[in-house]
């Protein structure tokens, strides 16, 4: 017959096999859904706050991005660091853009990623102005994001200066801040577009 002892160690047995069975996702699988709600997340503040009108709140873009306020605020604590890591993800695109830029000649390949920095304006702007106001204006993200963004764009605008194609006289934060500047303007996008585009035009060297 069986002992008592002996039915309490094969219970605790059975306890165990049962608790290995049903046991916790592995370290991989907990850092892929990590990731994928990471991603959800981000791409639902992405949109939601180049839509016009009011900010979106956190409970919004949790809602949005169907994970709970428990993981949202995990990944990011408040909305600034969320702003933050959009404005991060745009800046990331400029500067990839800029060692991948090509072109038949260097002012080509300088000016075809100017566009696209001018065509990052459009996600860019309003977050530039969210990070801005929430730090009175100095922001260390904009700091840092803007040496960044010179740094991967200089040795495009000095191959297109010694190529001869654009005039030697200007530095790229200047030219930068000029596009910015023309993307505010309350123009309607085609009207924008068309200033940009006699900005660049001033930048090519005219031969003598």
């Amino acid at each position: 017959m069986e002992t008592v002892s002996g039915m309490l160690a094969g219970g605790r047995s059975a306890r165990g096999r049962e608790v290995s069975l049903v046991s916790s996702p592995s370290a991989p699988a907990r850092r892929a859904d990590a990731e994928r709600n990471r991603a959800k997340i981000l791409a639902a503040a992405r949109k939601a706050f180049a839509e016009p009108g009011d900010l979106p709140s956190m409970a919004e873009i949790s809602r949005r991005a169907g994970v709970g306020m428990a993981t949202l605020y995990r990944n990011f604590p408040n909305r600034q660091d969320l702003i933050a890591e959009l404005y991060h993800a745009v800046v990331d695109d400029i500067c990839h853009a800029a060692a991948a830029a090509e072109g038949d000649t260097p002012g080509e390949a300088f000016f075809g990623w100017l566009r696209r920095f001018h065509a990052a304006g459009a996600r860019k702007g309003p977050l530039a102005a969210l990070l801005s106001a929430e730090a009175d204006g100095d922001s260390p993200v904009l700091n840092e994001s803007r040496s960044r963004v010179i740094a991967a764009g200089e040795p495009l605008l000095a191959a297109a200066q010694r190529s001869g194609e654009v005039r030697a006289d200007v530095s790229l934060g200047a030219v930068l801040d000029t596009v910015v500047a023309v993307a505010h303007m309350r123009h309607d996008l085609a009207v924008t577009d068309t200033m940009v585009q006699v900005l660049f035009d001033g930048l090519r060297r005219t031969p003598a």
